[in-house]
């Protein structure tokens, strides 16, 4: 036996406890698959297209810009309109997602793309969210190298895309979700969940877009 076995054998022995550390573990899971869910708010209950309807509806009114497209390709032409609409440079940090891969950037052919986490040089990001919050228009983006999470805070301008299927309710939906998605040992050292673009009333409680992050957050949904 190992020094750990024997410190956690005196352990078992002192709280008397017989049961085998597999039985043990099987009645955690139990317990926790058998859990009861919180109340979940009527608004969050609705079926798919008025959930994406109302995550569309709350991501504006709390201060997001959004556009709808078709599919993947019409991404790259909708990023470049969003640059040159706000006289921006045609240039965006983006990480390593699969998605956003399918995004159409060879049409854009005057727009460059900077592959990596940023350094706090770049205008403006886009990043790909795991899911959205209808109830609060909210955004789940998980960290690592397909979405890094400094193209989350640091440009001016984040650009965020998800897709419509990945909408859900409320909050707890997509907990289970991301649980799913990502098991035991897998899941993300961080899920930043982002509503509107960064702002703080600190100072004399007026409003400061930009204080701690992005000025302004643009999300575009695939349909």
């Amino acid at each position: 036996m190992s020094a750990r076995d024997t410190v956690l054998g005196k352990i078992r022995a002192s709280m008397r406890v017989q049961t085998s550390d597999d039985a043990r573990r099987n009645m955690v899971a139990a317990r926790l698959a058998d859990a009861p869910t919180g109340v979940i708010p009527a608004r969050a209950q609705l079926a798919a297209p008025e959930q994406v309807a109302l995550f569309c509806a709350m991501a504006e009114q709390f201060g997001s810009t959004l556009a709808r497209v078709n599919a993947y390709g019409d991404v790259a032409a909708e990023v470049s309109d969003y640059l040159r609409a706000r006289n921006l440079p045609a240039a965006i940090r983006i990480g390593a997602d699969e998605r956003l891969a399918q995004a159409g950037w060879d049409a854009e052919k005057n727009l460059e793309l900077r592959a990596g986490p940023s350094d706090g040089g770049d205008l403006a990001g886009v990043s790909h969210a795991t899911a959205g919050i209808a109830e609060t228009g909210t955004l789940a983006l998980m960290s690592g190298q397909d979405n890094p999470t400094t193209i989350n805070f640091l440009p001016e301008h984040h650009i965020v895309v998800i897709k419509a299927a990945d909408i859900r309710g409320d909050l707890e939906s997509v907990w289970a979700m991301v649980r799913e998605l990502k098991g035991k040992g897998e899941m993300p050292r961080a899920l930043n969940l982002i509503t509107g673009p960064s702002r703080s009333g600190d100072i004399e409680q007026t409003i400061l877009l930009g204080a701690h992050g992005p000025r302004a957050l643009h999300v575009i949904v695939v349909a």
